[in-house]
């Protein structure tokens, strides 16, 4: 295994930039997830830098999804990132870490008549996802006497090699418009009373690890351009989204860097500008390639079990990391404080869920596990406590963001009390 650059081994232990994974299991116990500051700031300007070096006006909307921690909106907001949000929860993390209003664009497939009602008093700009949704936002806006500011989404039906689940881009996707109907869309926009188009927008799916289809999504965007500039809509922006993958197993997978992306997606942007004669600002919208390998989950071993395979049972289950059981997705698995020793067996990692499907990793070879040591999950700053839960009712773990030498909390570990806290017990019971 090719340990990402972040990680290193010193006398037979995980270290994560300079700390012992070790060492802050101890101090803050298990399950736990750990995050790199540094790591995220040198992800996002990867990103800046590989665009900016063919266009100066871009813009990076963090996608919010992919971990709603506050001190990760911070680091990014500090690096001058805006979002993609999909909730008021997500609106609130973002303007309360200092992001502007108006580099947020609200996007999603159902959005309330409250969302929509913020969106427009709080002047942040929204991805239209259907007709219906247009009319709504419309009304909401008369009703505040104010203008709403919208781009549409844009499905443009192209495959993608990615888990179903989170192609987005496809044909028979729940999100956004048929490409073939956005300019009928933005000529209805234009009717509008109270909406002003300023945007066209399009996010293909996640976890991509071909750069080819973003080329071929901004082609898309690029021609649709051409064809709503013709209506007479100055475009402000166009929003390619995001998407790009990393690589999970690291003796078998690649990613592409930000800089290849550009490489990919760039000379197509700026021909179809050149030729509508535009200038919009390029908006794109990475979350797992900002986050993900930020961040490992450390859980302590509870036991080994021999039977028709050998199990590693450990204090973390699909409550803390869904995305095994969810997509079949692999996770690297170090043993931390063995971190340098032989392979000595198969092992398969068990969380303490009570569902069989609980399980973090399938036959890996691992040194040789005993009770009590200590298991790194690697790449789980992205779509991990994000999506976690509460099920079986045990609380969620602590997250703890390192920088340098420092380490501290950025979420408390929740206890049971957390768990009664929002109950209420009906009079009659």
């Amino acid at each position: 295994m090719i340990l990402p650059p972040h990680f290193s081994i010193r006398g037979g232990d995980l270290f994560i930039e300079g700390q012992n994974c070790v060492d802050l299991a101890e101090q803050y116990g298990t399950p736990l997830y750990v995050t790199s500051e540094d790591r995220i700031r040198t992800q996002m300007q990867g990103y800046r830098d590989a665009l900016s070096s063919y266009y100066s006006d871009i813009s990076v909307l963090y996608a919010a999804k992919a971990n709603g921690n506050l001190a990760v909106f911070q680091i990014l907001a500090s690096e001058g990132a805006g979002a993609d949000v999909f909730s008021s929860g997500e609106v609130a993390l973002a303007l309360k870490a200092g992001m502007d209003p108006h580099k947020l664009l609200f996007n999603g497939s159902s959005k309330t008549l409250m969302d929509l009602a913020l969106a427009v008093e709080l002047g942040i700009r929204v991805s239209v996802d259907s007709l219906d949704e247009l009319h709504q936002l419309d009304a909401v806006a008369a009703e505040a006497g104010k203008v709403a500011e919208i781009a549409f989404r844009v499905n443009p039906a192209l495959e993608v090699p990615t888990h179903p689940k989170i192609a987005t881009g496809l044909a028979s996707s729940k999100f956004g418009i048929p490409h073939q109907q956005i300019p009928a869309a933005y000529a209805e926009a234009l009717a509008c009373s109270n909406i002003k188009p300023v945007g066209i927008h399009c996010h293909i799916g996640s976890q991509i690890l071909d750069v080819t289809p973003f080329a071929k999504a901004a082609e898309v965007m690029v021609r649709i351009a051409r064809e709503i500039t013709d209506l007479g809509i100055k475009l402000e922006f166009l929003d390619l989204g995001g998407g790009l993958g990393i690589p999970y197993n690291h003796t078998s997978e690649t990613a592409p860097s930000p800089a290849e992306y550009a490489a990919a997606v760039m000379p197509v942007f700026l021909a179809g500008i050149k030729e509508c004669n535009i200038h919009p600002e390029l908006w794109v919208e990475p979350g797992r390639s900002l986050v993900a390998d930020s961040t490992v989950l450390l859980a302590t071993v509870n036991s080994v079990k021999k039977a028709h395979k050998t199990f590693v049972n450990v204090d973390a289950g699909f409550n803390l990391l869904i995305r095994p059981v969810m997509y079949d997705s692999y996770h690297e698995i170090v043993v931390a404080n063995r971190a340098d020793q032989p392979i000595a067996g198969t092992y398969t990692v068990a969380g303490p869920i009570c569902e069989t499907g609980d399980l973090l990793a399938v036959d890996r070879a691992l040194p040789g596990v005993q009770e009590g040591d200590l298991v790194a999950v690697l790449d789980t700053g992205a779509y991990g406590f994000s999506m976690s839960s509460q099920y079986n009712s045990r609380p969620r773990c602590a997250e703890v963001l390192i920088r340098g030498g420092d380490a501290a909390l950025m979420r408390r570990a929740e206890t049971v009390d957390d768990l009664l806290a929002s109950m209420v017990t009906p009079p009659w019971l």
